[in-house]
């Protein structure tokens, strides 16, 4: 049948990360310039519903692996699997979405099968039988053409860069289940515990992000409640700016997302980090909230289709990347912009 593109769709107990049909997409794209089929590999819990409807978002063939050893994610079992698909199917390119357990999948599979990673790509494009991958370089200052000689080339593609399918619920197709490669006795991690974190808009998913920096916390008219020491205090005040944040998110629909610095204040979690260390985002719609736009934060977001940014200095640097700026207070803009939205969107 040619050359194959197989795609790793990541789920877990039957949730699956929108990245991953977009990252279909680009395997579709990717196997008609290549002549032939794109399969697709679900793990876990609940994967064979998932691999049911993968047919209806455009692959050829789909192979499903439900076993016990598989229902918590462990990265061991999960890319013994993907190796022993690999040998066993012998595609020409593994694509990954580039979420927190696909990035730890490619790199841990490319040692299994002695290849290469191309990671964070935005485009693909198929040269003299070759594919030859776009990803930013130097915190998105420059786009590298890159390529792997060894096979199979494994890629993670970069969140809502590529198309999501269109579903077609007249595809239909019957998912070929495999073997899990490893017994649970040969697995050196064990899950002891699972904590669920809050719930909300997936950031990397989010086509709307509102995010604050520690200009959040520079609101004097607060007065915070008696006993606290400075330093609790400015954290008190950071969580008002904050909820500030969280409300406009809310009335578009949208998520919470922080630069470091407002991270390492201890003003709100890692996991609502924007940048270079944090997560790398693409939102249709951005808005920097009293964040003065430092390289690090701008590589994690400098690709979003409409950038807007609030903060008190005109001359902060997120203001060069931005279309639209406001120079102001965000303790007064954001409560504004909040309720114009709500009566705009009728909330």
């Amino acid at each position: 049948m040619g050359n194959k593109v197989l795609v790793y769709i990541d789920q877990y107990q039957g949730e699956i990360l929108p990245a991953s049909w977009e990252t279909l997409g680009a395997g579709h794209s990717l196997a008609e310039s290549l002549g032939g089929p794109v399969s697709v590999l679900v793990a876990g819990e609940g994967s064979q519903a998932v691999a049911e409807q993968a047919f209806q978002y455009g692959a050829d063939a789909v192979l499903y692996a439900d076993d016990p050893t598989l229902n918590d994610f462990r990265a061991e079992p999960y890319t013994a699997l993907i190796a022993s698909v690999a040998k066993e199917q012998a595609p020409e390119v593994i694509l990954f979405p580039t979420t927190t357990r696909g990035r730890e999948l490619a790199a841990m599979s490319a040692i299994d099968l002695q290849t290469g990673v191309l990671a964070d790509v935005t485009v693909l494009d198929v040269q003299d039988g070759k594919v030859v991958a776009t990803r930013p370089v130097y915190a998105g200052k420059l786009l590298s053409r890159v390529f792997c000689d060894a096979k199979p080339q494994i890629i993670t593609t970069r969140v809502r860069a590529f198309e999501k399918p269109q579903l077609d619920a007249s595809r239909t197709g019957s998912p070929e289940r495999v073997a899990a490669p490893v017994v649970e006795d040969a697995i050196a991690t064990k899950v002891v515990e699972i904590v669920q974190g809050e719930k909300g808009v997936s950031l990397t998913d989010a086509g709307v992000i509102v995010s604050g920096g520690r200009g959040v916390a520079n609101n004097p008219r607060l007065e915070p409640p008696a006993g606290l020491d400075e330093k609790e205090a400015e954290i008190w005040r950071a969580q008002q700016g904050f909820k500030l944040v969280g409300e406009l998110a809310k009335a578009l629909g949208g998520a919470v997302g922080a630069s470091r610095a407002a991270v390492d204040a201890g003003y709100i979690p890692y996991a609502h980090q924007v940048g270079q260390t944090g997560k790398v985002v693409t939102p249709d719609l951005y808005i920097a909230c009293g964040i003065s736009g430092a390289i690090q934060h701008l590589a994690g977001m400098r690709n979003s289709k409409v950038i807007i940014a609030i903060n008190k200095d005109a001359d902060a640097p997120i203001f060069k990347l931005a279309r639209f700026g406001v120079v102001g207070d965000l303790h007064e803009v954001l409560p504004a912009l909040t309720e114009a939205f709500q009566q705009r969107l009728g909330k």
